[in-house]
């Protein structure tokens, strides 16, 4: 039997302290917590020492080329291929100034991940975990999260629909227009779990049903192997739409009458 309140404990905790309380929170958010923490063992995974994994940053550095006298463009060094250990921007698996090492388990996706532009530079680096590493797979077990209009689920799914809200929380892309207060939540629960003894998170990728975004919180636990520069050439888009369209009346206008 799932421990958590209801089938939508995450939706509730996440609204409570993103725009209500944060610090000093309700009985009810610790609660979740609590529940989080009973259920953390059925979602362990773990990855050996000197798996390759992928990062991508947007950007590139320069290199004189003796044949053209010039400078062109060449893939960052290898310092600004992992982020400074004394500050970082807001993100759904860190808070700012805690800064967090994002791989990814797929090439493309790790590109498609930094949303670049058509003509844009990518650098893009090999990482190899420097040891063996055990992780909150917040993707595991997944089931389909229900329509909100229908009646509660059976109370045996809960926990599996709390764990998939979830993993949906961390894949939202993160943009430079979002309200840094939607990554509130996340940020708590990446507190719990490294409280609890883990090296990172895992969660899916928004770009491949296959691909697997990582968040390690040690940035010593994987190291720079290689590093190459791609150009983006095209960026594709597929969309589905998910209710019907409304249509907006406009009031005839009205026409002066000649005296």
């Amino acid at each position: 039997m799932s421990e958590f309140k209801s089938w939508r404990a995450f939706q509730s905790f996440e609204k409570e302290v993103s725009r209500d309380r944060r610090y000093v929170r309700s009985n009810d958010a610790e609660k979740f917590l609590d529940a989080v923490r009973l259920s953390l063992q059925s979602r362990v995974s773990r990855i050996s020492e000197g798996r390759g994994f992928w990062r991508a940053q947007i950007g590139h550095d320069w290199r004189y080329e003796e044949q053209i006298r010039d400078e062109v463009p060449t893939a960052y060094k290898p310092e600004r291929m992992k982020p400074l250990s004394d500050r970082a921007m807001e993100g759904r698996a860190n808070s700012k100034g805690i800064p967090a090492l994002y791989i990814c388990s797929n090439k493309r996706a790790a590109m498609s991940e930094v949303r670049p532009w058509i003509g844009s530079m990518i650098s893009l680096g090999r990482f190899v975990t420097a040891k063996d590493l055990r992780l909150v797979d917040c993707s595991k077990m997944p089931i389909k999260t229900r329509n909100p209009f229908m009646t509660s689920p059976p109370r045996e799914d809960w926990n599996s629909l709390v764990w998939s809200e979830i993993d949906q929380a961390f894949t939202k892309p993160v943009t430079r227009s979002d309200n840094t207060g939607d990554y509130v939540a996340t940020q708590i629960l990446v507190e719990l779990f490294r409280d609890a003894g883990f090296d990172g998170i895992s969660y899916r990728s928004a770009f491949g049903e296959e691909s697997k975004n990582i968040a390690l919180f040690d940035l010593k636990s994987a190291n720079l192997e290689s590093c190459q520069l791609h150009e983006a050439t095209s960026v594709n888009f597929n969309f589905l739409e998910r209710d019907d369209p409304y249509w907006v009346k406009r009031s005839k206008p009205t026409t002066s009458r000649r005296k």
